[in-house]
């Protein structure tokens, strides 16, 4: 355990140097908030990334998630995302556990987690994911859609609309696809004053995203290593 908590300081710090490096590149001096992805990887490197001083951690499998959190000796310390693909069958579960979801790509995905939510007794943080690519299979809602879901969730009684979310294209250079993020985000704040969290930006691709105004980022394996094997 020792070793393991050396390794992911060690990777924290240098993940964390890049950031900073990439921020005054950019010449931003607002703070970009680290989501480091934990799927895959087990409570305890979840507990030692909170000693390490982690706030935000992300999964992206319920079933995984949903047993991972009731097991962290940490959880008071840490905010969890939810950040993957969400059915809706899975709001009720994903509502008792997460502190934001970054997923909402749909009207009835809107209407079941806000309503799995008011069950809970809980007001979740959301945030609308865009489709940059139009590719099948990665979750988002086209970028004409998004205005509307965006005033969706603010109108939810147990949502408070965050922002927006998007992965960048597969194999292709993500700035074009982080600038139009971007201004479609600038849109969805001049409407909602609130909603200023731009989510965007994994382990290959951070210094693009917070050139283009990324405030979270969300990243697994330059920080855990490779992914263990799983069932």
């Amino acid at each position: 355990m020792t070793d393991r908590r050396a390794e992911l300081a060690q990777r924290l710090a240098a993940v964390r140097r890049r950031i900073e490096v990439a921020s005054e590149a950019a010449g931003r001096s607002d703070p970009v908030s680290l989501v480091v992805v934990t799927k895959f990887f087990p409570a305890s490197d979840v507990d030692l990334l909170a000693e390490l001083g982690v706030t935000d951690v992300g999964e992206n499998r319920d079933q995984e998630a949903a047993e991972k959190v009731t097991r962290l000796a940490h959880r008071e310390r840490l905010r969890v995302h939810f950040i993957g693909q969400l059915q809706t069958n899975k709001a009720g579960s994903v509502a008792r556990y997460a502190d934001v979801v970054h997923s909402l790509d749909r009207p009835k995905l809107v209407g079941a987690l806000d309503r799995a939510a008011g069950r809970e007794g809980r007001v979740l943080d959301a945030l609308v994911q865009v489709a940059l690519d139009g590719a099948e299979g990665r979750g988002g809602a086209p970028p004409e859609r998004v205005p509307q879901l965006a005033d969706l969730v603010a109108a939810s009684a147990n949502l408070r609309l965050r922002g927006l979310m998007a992965v960048a294209p597969l194999g292709q250079d993500p700035h074009p696809a982080f600038a139009r993020l971007h201004e479609l985000a600038g849109r969805v704040r001049a409407e909602h004053p609130d909603a200023g969290w731009v989510s965007a930006g994994m382990s290959g691709d951070l210094e693009a995203a917070i050139e283009h105004g990324a405030t979270h980022l969300r990243v697994g394996s330059a920080i855990l290593g490779s992914r263990p094997s799983h069932g």
